[in-house]
């Protein structure tokens, strides 16, 4: 009997020690599938937004700043804005960061967050399908939004 309870706590052992190594193998075999994966959706986007272009892995530069793909399995972080600029993140984690005035086409989708970090007093607007204001928001502040009806921003 005692030889079967050392032998279930060696084996027990052994597993929890293997654990993690197993687990370490599986994320990197995993990695470059998901390294596919972003690279297949920075793909799409790039052929069907014309005038953008790929930064890094999950970068891209689009018209009046830059999105940052969530990259899969991703924890979606507090939304960070550097001084200056309008950021958003969507619903799905998509992060962008408008630093130019202008207006600009929007695909940000689901309920997400805004900081609006640019000078006090900038005016940021949100556009629906027709052209039409949905809302403004007035630097510095930050707050919740539903993205999926915004079509264009225009963050000054």
């Amino acid at each position: 009997m005692a030889s079967r309870k050392a032998l279930a706590t060696l084996v027990t052992a052994a597993a929890l020690v293997a654990s993690p190594a197993l687990a370490g193998a599986a994320s990197a075999a995993a990695e470059p599938a998901q390294a596919a994966r972003l690279q297949q959706r920075v793909d799409t986007y790039l052929a069907t937004h014309p005038g953008t272009h790929q930064l890094s892995a999950n970068k891209i530069a689009i018209p009046g700043g830059s999105l940052t793909l969530s990259a899969p399995g991703s924890n979606v972080a507090a939304l960070a804005c550097s001084s200056g600029h309008l950021c958003i993140q969507d619903g799905t984690g998509e992060k962008y960061d408008y630093y130019y005035c202008g207006l600009y086409n929007f695909d940000g989708i689901g309920d997400g967050t805004f900081n609006n970090n640019q000078t006090s007093g900038t005016v940021a607007r949100f556009y629906n399908s027709d052209g039409s204001l949905r809302w403004t928001n007035t630097a510095k502040d930050t707050g919740t939004a539903s993205w999926s009806p915004v079509y264009k921003i225009r963050p000054c």
